[in-house]
């Protein structure tokens, strides 16, 4: 049963891809796939070994302490879900990227525990491209001043953007947030503020990856499109979760 699980899995990530390849059209490179792993018992997300995946995507500080002891040898940590101040402590030393720091105080716990354990954590800034409070992220227009704030901080590295996009079907609605997401990092890197690395542009999930992909994504976060439909995630994860 594992093996055709994982023929399965590795079809679909060997699809996406193709996908992906397909909708950057040559203007961008294709971004980089992150698969959200939330939800997956560490069994399954192992049979991705050697599909070319080596980056997982958490919702949830507990189930990257429940899975990074047995996958974190081939596989790279992100958390991409919403994060409490006091829950940093538990994830500062097994993930590589923080994709959602929304906000200073986030940013100042993260630097606090950075600098205890001796380390530089990358991060991405979050940002609310439709104003949608319950999801987190910062205005567009207060991007600047935290990516000033946070470009003080020596206990993390600002690396680039993050965004989730609305819960709709309206297409045309959806391109002109990710090409406005687009602009504002093109703009960012031009800016060259000093301790940002302006490099990844994390945008584009299991519904609407092709159009990230189209935008200039640098990463896509994309689960059930990957390891199927999913049971019904934990109330707390509801909103931050939408359609990876």
């Amino acid at each position: 049963m594992d093996h055709q699980d994982r023929d399965i899995l590795l079809k679909r990530v060997n699809a996406v891809r193709q996908q992906l390849a397909d909708a950057s059209g040559g203007k961008y490179p294709p971004p980089r796939l992150i698969a959200v792993s939330k939800t997956q018992p560490a069994e399954r997300i192992a049979l991705l070994k050697g599909s070319g995946i080596s980056d997982l995507g958490e919702n949830r500080v507990q189930e990257i302490q429940e899975k990074w002891p047995l996958l974190g040898e081939n596989f790279r940590f992100h958390q991409i879900g919403r994060l409490q101040t006091n829950k940093v402590k538990y994830i500062i030393e097994k993930v590589c990227l923080i994709q959602s720091l929304d906000r200073l105080s986030l940013a100042q716990e993260i630097d606090r525990q950075s600098q205890k354990h001796h380390l530089v954590t990358p991060v991405l800034l979050q940002v609310s491209p439709a104003a949608e409070p319950q999801k987190g992220g910062a205005a567009p227009e207060d991007v600047r001043t935290l990516l000033r704030q946070c470009a003080q901080l020596p206990g993390l590295h600002v690396r680039g953007l993050m965004a989730i996009m609305p819960n709709t079907q309206d297409e045309a609605y959806l391109s002109r947030l990710f090409g406005e997401m687009r602009t504002l990092f093109d703009q960012l890197r031009e800016e060259d503020i000093s301790g940002v690395s302006m490099e990844e542009l994390s945008m584009g999930m299991s519904g609407d990856y092709l159009l990230a992909a189209r935008h200039g994504a640098t990463m896509v976060r994309i689960g059930s499109a990957i390891f199927g439909p999913r049971t019904a995630p934990a109330p707390e994860d509801a909103i931050q979760a939408d359609n990876h």
